[in-house]
């Protein structure tokens, strides 16, 4: 666990609130926040993070943050929460997880008063709202996409990721559009091992190379990391004539797309910083101002925009 603090001009204060918040907090205390990651390894996690920490910066808050990483286990997660109830924090912010593993420890923080905010890990009772993006709408993109730019006929690798609510319906949406596409088919399917998904996905493309080679005309990833793994490992093979596509529209990933020649043919740009700067806002205003939930929130899950990127388009992006 790493422990941030961060510099604050001005506190406000606090009433006790709607769903699981505790007592007040007098003007000038400072906040005690637990960020529980779900697997701090995953640029989606660093960037809310990022926009987190800009945001209190830019507030000048001096607001007392840990950082615990579950590293991709959901029995880690549950723990950690758990263990940040126990040290009577302010707030909770729990990322990228899928709650429905964690009820009971969301129970304990709601009993203990301690309210948790959620970004991407998919809305459960308790919580006071999930942040994210639309996980059906961003494959019901991308995943047509990819398959058109395949001429609506080839051989697919698919990877899966169903241990976290975002990856699988982006999944179940893909597995969807296949069936609309009667030439397209799946060499093989994976669920990647969200505790190391990079080497996962690594090890795991290497065995279909070795199987499938030339046959491979396009790989459909959950996100981005997985996205880039299999490029480096057809790029070792050698390579080249296969279509990808990722989810997430990292730095990395755009500026993979706006090569020419990358194999890399689109990704969804989703704006993670800014879901760090909201939960910011948000927690000032329940926990810090005292304001009612429901005076400040619009409703239990909240979606960003998130945006197709392609070859076309990248350059506005990166």
């Amino acid at each position: 666990m790493t422990k941030i603090a961060f510099k604050l001009s001005t506190c406000v204060a606090a009433t006790a609130l709607a769903v699981g918040v505790a007592a007040p907090l007098a003007a000038q205390d400072a906040l005690n926040i637990a960020w529980v990651h779900s697997n701090a390894a995953a640029q989606s996690e660093q960037r809310v993070k990022a926009g987190f920490e800009d945001w209190l910066s830019d507030k000048g808050y001096d607001w007392d943050v840990s950082f615990l990483d579950s590293q991709g286990s959901g029995e880690a997660t549950a723990s950690n929460l758990q263990d940040a109830v126990s040290r009577g924090v302010d707030a909770i912010i729990i990322t990228m997880s899928d709650l429905r593993a964690s009820k009971a420890a969301i129970d304990v923080a709601v009993e203990a008063g301690v309210p948790v905010f959620s970004v991407d890990s998919g809305y459960i009772d308790g919580v006071q709202v999930d942040i994210t993006t639309n996980n059906w709408a961003m494959s019901a993109d991308v995943s047509p996409y990819l398959l058109d730019q395949l001429g609506g006929a080839g051989n697919l690798i698919f990877f899966r990721m169903a241990e976290h609510h975002g990856t699988r319906k982006r999944g179940d949406v893909m597995e969807k559009v296949l069936q609309e596409y009667g030439d397209v088919k799946v060499l093989a399917e994976h669920n990647i091992d969200y505790t190391a998904f990079f080497e996962d996905t690594t090890s795991t493309m290497q065995d279909y190379v070795a199987r499938f080679g030339e046959d491979i005309d396009a790989v459909w990833a959950p996100w981005d990391e997985p996205a880039q793994a299999t490029i480096n490992v057809m790029k070792a093979a050698g390579l080249s004539d296969v279509k990808v596509i990722g989810i997430d529209g990292h730095p990395q990933a755009v500026a993979e797309v706006c090569k020419p020649d990358s194999m890399m043919i689109a990704t969804v740009s989703q704006p993670f910083e800014g879901m760090g700067a909201q939960i910011g806002d948000w927690i000032t205003a329940i926990v810090g101002e005292g304001k009612a939930r429901e005076d400040v929130i619009p409703s239990d899950i909240v979606y960003m925009d998130a945006p197709l990127v392609t070859k076309q388009n990248c350059k506005d992006f990166m």
